[in-house]
């Protein structure tokens, strides 16, 4: 199986967005990040904040597209191609409605549950074959009130929610960085917890 070259955070860019729901995926890279002493900086031909990054052996790019979400495909597609990356490569890390917070599951494919980011990835890659880490922020409950809800902060037990399940993907990012997303995906949902991440190597 292909191994993870590339993970996406999604989310929006400026201070008005960073701490909204909808801004979860960009969370997880500024995690990874620092984790591995990596600098996201601003890269015009990828329009977004890049970054190469050694995590538990393995060289993976990180990306912060930063055209707003409903144009995350442009900056995917951008450093996709450049570095010769294809969709089974590519993990996006994204807000998902349809799970409670403080839950974390993983995928391939599929439809794209009406989000703008991942509607774009998969017009721009022209497939929906990449690989989705889907961050539960939970449902407002009125499908009128869903444009509202993700452009708000969560709540304080929603938001250490996230945290946690940030926790559990850490401990599973060296199975996918290796390729194994059948064994990470098991780890995931059997809602593994340990105290503390992993230090990447």
């Amino acid at each position: 199986m292909p191994q993870i070259k590339l993970i996406v955070g999604l989310g929006n860019p400026g201070s008005d967005y960073a701490q909204t729901r909808h801004n979860a995926g960009f969370w997880w890279v500024d995690e990874l990040a620092k984790d591995a002493n990596a600098s996201l900086r601003h890269d015009n031909k990828f329009h977004g904040l890049a970054a190469k990054a050694r995590l538990h052996g393995s060289d993976v790019w990180l990306l912060e597209p930063q055209t707003f979400m409903n144009r995350s495909g442009l900056s995917v597609v951008a450093l996709a191609q450049f570095y010769k990356i294809l969709p089974t490569e590519i993990l996006v890390v994204h807000d998902e409605l349809d799970i409670p917070a403080g839950q974390i599951k993983l995928k391939q494919g599929g439809g794209n549950g009406g989000h703008n980011g991942l509607k774009d990835i998969q017009a721009h890659l022209g497939t929906p074959d990449f690989w989705r880490l889907r961050v539960g922020i939970g449902h407002p409950g009125n499908k009128a009130e869903v444009a509202n809800f993700v452009l708000k902060p969560p709540r304080k037990e929603e938001f250490e929610g996230i945290m946690d399940v940030f926790i559990k993907a850490h401990h599973v990012l060296p199975k996918m960085l290796a390729g194994d997303m059948g064994g990470a995906m098991q780890q995931l949902h059997a809602g593994v917890q340990r105290p503390n991440k992993p230090k990447p190597e």
